[in-house]
């Protein structure tokens, strides 16, 4: 999850901060005897808890909903049967549960605004769309004193997924598929597969229905041009042996060698093209790029959520260029998910929001104050939030020229009555390493030389009330 400023991937910052999340996710969640996590989405990538066949493992009618956006945990193997597997973290399995079927990839909410406007101006994923009509989700309110009559008026239309395609329409079709395979490595080791292991459902589809599977993604943040440090390659050895099949590795995404890759492919083969990052082309999504990158293909699936808020060339470009464009199983599922639990919450409605910068959540954090009532900050933007009131923050992480930002937000949220949380003691260290001293300080008492790294547990306790009365939490 990001709520630290550490990257919980990489295992790079003390340790005592990195354990200071694990201990409120399963103090959060052990706040209620009987708490239950649901979700209102079917089962597609995995078996979960809107499958019937599996209620009992989850008890009686749940009283809370949470939308785990960004997970620390994930089932070991998201498609199989819950079991028990999470013995380490007895009170954190619903958690656990949310991870292995519900979130399985790190994102950013892609329909947060609230606007009256169509779907494909809205999003990349309004281009899923083949209907004309409008999706308007109004955010009104019945009065302008009370928060709990917010309502949501959504008509949305359809949005075609991958399962409306049938295996006459597939049979011998050449499918880009944009993943997600955005995973943690070690060199050239996985050392987390539940990215890889989510794009599986999808990929079978397609495969199952005769299929030839082109599959694009990034890994890293390429610099300049190809790097081996960010090549696919070690993911496509894994996705061999979850697939059962061999997966053809490609050296590039466009030109030649992807030609002649698909020349040799037949039904319900698969093939990874390296990295779309490496050309800068990419991010600015450049028509030109867009279209040599689906030059090969016959029609596109994109189950990458995770990317899909950005208008990149293998999300959005592309779609100008194939048809039909539907959605994968897990941006299918996602979305539906994020549907229900934004659209009509449960409430008290909290929202917890992390990241480094709040440049970077600014929209994020603006459509939240719309709709909840707790918003709970973390990450490293807290300290551009504690600088903006006039505290010392050491070393620690701050965009300077946020700092107006941070104080507009935080009248906003006063203005609305919804309740910002910032942690009120942190974890600090002197250096950025796993071998760094640590100590905790409060907030307000940040001594100079040190950068936060994470909440304190004083923070921690806090934030546990004050979600211990929530009945829908988002966790971003």
């Amino acid at each position: 999850m990001s709520y630290s400023a550490i990257d919980l991937e990489t295992q790079s910052a003390p340790k005592q901060a990195r354990s200071s999340m694990t201990k409120m996710v399963v103090a959060a969640l052990a706040v209620a005897s009987a708490v239950v996590v649901f979700a209102t989405v079917r089962s597609m990538a995995a078996p979960g808890i809107a499958n019937p066949r599996n209620r009992e493992h989850f008890g009686r009618a749940p009283d809370i909903s949470i939308a785990c956006l960004n997970p620390v945990y994930s089932h070991p193997n998201p498609r199989s049967e819950p079991s028990n597997t999470h013995s380490e973290f007895p009170n954190s399995a619903p958690m656990m549960y949310v991870g292995a079927g519900y979130s399985m990839a790190a994102t950013r909410p892609a329909m947060m605004s609230p606007v009256h406007t169509s779907m494909r101006a809205m999003s990349p994923v309004g281009r899923f769309s083949m209907s004309k009509q409008n999706t308007k989700i109004g955010m009104k309110a019945a009065s302008s004193s009370s928060r709990a009559a917010l309502r949501v008026n959504a008509s949305p239309e359809k949005k075609m997924s991958v399962s409306d395609l049938s295996k006459d329409e597939l049979n011998g079709k050449v499918a880009l598929v944009r993943c997600d395979l955005n995973v943690p490595l070690d060199g050239k080791t996985i050392t987390d597969d539940t990215r890889i292991r989510a794009s599986i459902p999808t990929i079978k589809y397609l495969v199952d229905n005769g299929a030839k599977v082109l599959l694009t993604s990034h890994l890293g943040r390429p610099k300049d041009g190809p790097e081996d440090k960010f090549s696919l390659a070690p993911v496509a050895a894994r996705l061999s042996e979850l697939l059962g099949q061999d997966v053809t590795f490609v050296s590039d995404c466009i030109g030649e060698p992807v030609k002649e890759a698909v020349a040799s492919m037949s039904a319900g083969s698969v093939a990874l093209l390296e990295n779309v990052r490496f050309y800068k082309e990419e991010t600015k999504n450049d028509p030109d790029f867009a279209k040599k990158l689906a030059a090969n293909a016959d029609l596109f699936v994109n189950d990458a959520f995770g990317t899909a808020h950005r208008a990149h060339g293998s999300t959005e470009g592309v779609t100008k260029y194939l048809t039909p464009s539907v959605a994968g199983f897990l941006l299918q599922k996602e979305l539906d998910y994020l549907q229900g639990a934004v659209a009509e919450p449960a409430r008290p409605f909290a929202a917890i929001v992390g990241g480094s910068k709040v440049s970077s959540k600014i929209g994020v954090i603006e459509s939240l104050l719309e709709k909840c009532d707790k918003l709970i900050i973390g990450g490293g933007m807290v300290f551009t939030f504690l600088k903006a009131r006039g505290l010392e923050v050491g070393t620690s992480l701050v965009e300077e020229d946020k700092l107006e930002l941070a104080k507009n937000l935080e009248r906003i949220a006063k203005e609305k009555g919804v309740e910002l949380i910032l942690p009120s003691d942190v974890i600090l260290a002197d250096a950025f390493s796993a071998d760094a001293n640590t100590q905790v300080a409060d907030a307000s008492a940040i001594p100079e030389g040190w950068m936060g790294l994470d909440q304190g547990p004083k923070a921690t306790e806090e934030i546990v009330k004050a979600l211990g009365e929530c009945k829908t939490v988002i966790w971003n």
